[in-house]
């Protein structure tokens, strides 16, 4: 009797270390906790095939696995494991309730079994397979390069793929003799032939002649291959495109410089032909006497010149302040007849004679008839003191 409850205690303490050796399903290291395990993004429904495959992996890398696959049971109650399953049972769940949605979670706050709440899972999420593989044909054979760039196409498509591929996995050869046609090989390249023609069509224009050469080939390359292909010419269309564009950069920032060099006033030199040139501005034209760079408004033959302006030509300074001072007559009619002398043809005639020959002038169309005037003034442009020019005037 003592000898069989040696042996049970021995037993016992055997179980015992199950908990403090770390190879064990049933050694739980002092760092963890609920928090140390979650699976993003949570489980919403119908992402339950990329869920369960991402906290499969996450159970199996702290060895938790097989609470939820059915190969540990709940020991009996007088074990002395019982305690340590129920504690590591306990973690298994809290990670699994915190990786799903609120929504779920309170749906399954009462299965205290990690292998029971795994099953209800599965059964609840996973079926209607074929309305998702639908889906995923269709997103799968339509999809298109649009926008993206060949990394997060390829990304895309691979996610779509895999998905698709956890829904209808290639069955396994369960005959006792195995098979040596390598049926399963056949099956796995019709797949990736699938997966690189809907690749290489979903692609932009810009690779007709990478998806040419990549279709021309047989065997066809695996997927790896092919995006390493297709990557390498969207680096050389990015490299030319960039050179292009630094081109155009470059050509424009020398024509700014050019004009902003050609373009600007300075205020000395030839700045003041520049700025006329380069302007693009309209010009003033004075409707009274002709002349640019000021209206009738401001024309200083219409309404006179100020006391202190400064002619370039100094002879005209005479002639014009003893016109403008004759308050008496319109700037535009000669006294005594009917004939009006316009601004620009006043301008003509004061520049080039004195005034002397103004007042001959004067006196010549006061006794003289319309019919006469045009001649007078013929004559007088034919004076031998008529022949001066000025420069232009600018107010």
């Amino acid at each position: 009797m003592a000898e069989e409850e040696s042996s049970l205690k021995q037993t016992n303490i055997k179980k015992g270390d199950e908990s403090q050796n770390p190879n064990s399903p049933y050694y739980l290291h002092p760092g963890e906790n609920i928090n140390t395990l979650t699976v993003s993004p949570v489980l919403d429904g119908p992402n339950y095939h990329s869920w369960s495959k991402l906290m499969k992996r996450g159970l199996q890398s702290r060895n938790k696995y097989k609470f939820v696959d059915g190969t540990i049971k709940e020991p009996p109650a007088n074990d002395f494991l019982h305690d340590v399953w129920i504690r590591c049972n306990t973690m298994v769940i809290s990670w699994i309730t915190r990786s799903v949605s609120l929504q779920i979670a309170q749906s399954i706050v009462y299965i205290d079994n990690a292998e029971d709440l795994w099953k209800d899972l599965r059964d609840r999420f996973s079926k209607g397979d074929h309305f998702r593989m639908s889906d995923l044909l269709q997103e799968i054979h339509s999809i298109k390069q649009g926008e993206r760039t060949i990394s997060t196409y390829h990304t895309d498509l691979k996610t779509l793929w895999e998905e698709l591929e956890i829904l209808r996995p290639i069955p396994a050869c369960s005959c006792t003799v195995k098979c040596t046609c390598d049926l399963v090989k056949t099956v796995r390249n019709y797949k990736e032939t699938e997966y690189v023609i809907c690749f290489l069509k979903g692609l932009n224009d810009s690779y007709n002649t990478v998806r040419s050469q990549v279709l021309m080939m047989d065997p066809l390359p695996n997927i790896n291959k092919v995006f390493s292909l297709v990557l390498q010419q969207e680096r050389q269309v990015l490299g030319n495109l960039l050179q292009e564009v630094n081109l155009v950069a470059s050509i424009t920032n020398n024509k700014q410089s050019f004009g902003g060099r050609n373009g600007s006033s300075s205020g000395r030199g030839r700045g003041r032909f520049n700025q006329r040139n380069f302007s693009n501005q309209p010009q003033k034209i004075c409707t009274f006497c002709g002349k640019e760079r000021h209206t009738v408004e401001t024309c200083y033959f219409k309404h006179g010149f100020p006391p202190n302006f400064n002619f370039k030509d100094k002879r005209q300074t005479s002639t014009v302040n003893s016109y403008t001072s004759d308050s008496s007559t319109s700037p535009n009619t000669v006294e005594g007849s009917d004939h009006k002398i316009t601004g620009k043809e006043y301008t003509e005639v004061s520049s080039t004679i004195t005034t002397e020959q103004y007042n001959q002038l004067m006196e010549i169309l006061k006794g003289s008839n319309v019919s006469g005037e045009t001649h007078a003034v013929d004559n007088l442009q034919q004076h031998p003191g008529s022949q001066q020019q000025t420069d232009d005037w600018s107010c």
